[in-house]
């Protein structure tokens, strides 16, 4: 966990305020903001701006009035108006800054849908706001349990309590309507609480639980992006990207936000190529677009009739050739202006690291006696006839070390034991 007080505890769960990366400190929660005006005071007369945004479980927030002036800073935990009873939450940000997020949320300002903030949370407040906390996990695992008995095709993905534990609203998913006027009795009859069913889309369903995207990183929907804009196919057509469902998905099982996000600069970059629909006629035939290279400005044209011949061409030319056409005249062919483009693909080996293979390990080693051994046969071998008599010599002087070598006794003591036989020879 990011701070202090949502260390991991015993077998990863965390201590502290217990809220699982959405800790009261305003440290590791999601979607949080970061107050720029913080260290700027208003200007003389000026009175600070009557609202405040409150958050709540997995990021959901809200603009309340404090309309009796508290001083509220960030992280402060507070008891808002809800209906019925009220809701504890925690202070995300004060000031000016609530005033642009309200602009650009377009929530007026004079408006009667903004509820009051209460007062600072007390103590009891909090102990019972934690207490409802503790029991979503289990109630969870039993509603699931009561929606599968009743063989209802939805899926509850999570339960929110409100502050003062008077109502629990249920968030669910499902791809077609659901009559759950049964499983709302059984869930009051269970939970003994007021209950409301809430659906919520697949990806504001990922965004709630969070999760590790195909980029390593924490999911866009669970950290920073609070909006979700409409994601097309067209999208990854305009990217040059293969339409695999399975790489384009999310965790959610629609396709990735992030196929929005350069998709602006991939439209502006194909305005200075011409369609690939546009046919070119030439005196050879006629040519379609088969590919295209936005980075580089290059098109890959292939005649009717050759699908495997490929000829690569600039931006440039296919406009030049486009507007031959329309003068209804023809260019001789393709070949003339891909020539321009051809390239040395032959590229020598050039040994930079210092390495000449990266396999020269998979070679057995040789021993360097037999190395040694190698090079004198072969300079012994270089003498010619003369050379019987140094072979002989070196295997004189060879048997003689290594006897040396063996015994490891002076010479005088060998030339004892040769006499000694000799001796026993005689004798018999």
């Amino acid at each position: 966990m990011g701070c202090s007080s949502c260390s991991s505890g015993k077998d990863g769960q965390p201590k502290g305020c217990k809220n699982n990366g959405t800790c009261g400190t305003d440290g590791c929660n999601k979607l949080t903001v970061f107050d720029w005006l913080s260290n700027m005071s208003l200007p003389s007369g000026a009175a600070p701006f009557s609202c405040v945004e409150i958050r709540f479980k997995n990021g959901r927030k809200g603009f309340f009035r404090n309309a009796e002036n508290f001083s509220l800073s960030i992280g402060d935990i507070v008891a808002t108006e809800a209906s019925p009873g009220h809701d504890v939450g925690i202070v995300s940000l004060t000031g000016e800054l609530v005033r642009i997020q309200m602009k650009k949320k377009k929530v007026d300002l004079d408006s009667d849908e903004i509820k009051k903030v209460y007062r600072k949370a007390s103590q009891k407040d909090i102990d019972i706001w934690q207490k409802s906390r503790d029991r979503e996990e289990t109630m969870k695992v039993r509603a699931r349990e009561i929606a599968i008995r009743l063989d209802l095709q939805m899926k509850i993905s999570d339960i929110e309590f409100q502050g003062d534990g008077s109502k629990a609203t249920f968030y669910y998913t499902a791809e077609e309507r659901v009559d759950f006027r049964q499983l709302i009795k059984e869930f009051a009859h269970e939970f003994s609480t007021r209950i409301e069913m809430r659906q919520v889309g697949f990806r504001q369903e990922a965004a709630r639980l969070g999760g590790i995207g195909s980029c390593g990183r924490e999911l866009c929907c669970s950290t920073w992006l609070t909006d979700f804009r409409s994601v097309n196919t067209s999208a990854a057509r305009y990217q040059q990207l293969s339409l695999n469902p399975q790489k384009l998905a999310g965790q959610c099982g629609k396709l990735k936000c992030c196929l929005n996000y350069e998709l602006d600069a991939y439209i502006d970059a194909l305005n200075d190529f011409p369609k690939a629909e546009t046919k070119l006629y030439t005196e050879k035939g006629t040519a379609v677009c088969q590919k295209i290279d936005i980075f580089k400005g290059y098109l890959w044209y292939a005649y009717e009739g050759e699908w495997m011949n490929w000829h690569k061409i600039s931006t440039e030319h296919a406009k030049e050739i486009i507007a031959a056409n329309t003068n209804k005249e023809k260019v001789a062919g393709l070949e003339e202006f891909a020539s321009e483009l051809l390239e040395d693909t032959k590229t020598d080996f050039e040994n930079v690291v210092g390495q000449d293979s990266l396999t020269r390990f998979d070679q057995p080693k040789h021993s360097r006696r037999r190395r040694k051994n190698r090079n004198k046969r072969r300079n012994t071998s270089k003498g010619g006839g003369s050379s019987e008599k140094q072979t002989v010599a070196t295997n004189k002087s060879k048997g003689g070390n290594s006897e040396n070598k063996n015994t490891g006794k002076p010479k005088n003591q060998r030339n004892k034991r040769h006499r000694s036989r000799n001796r026993n020879n005689d004798k018999s």
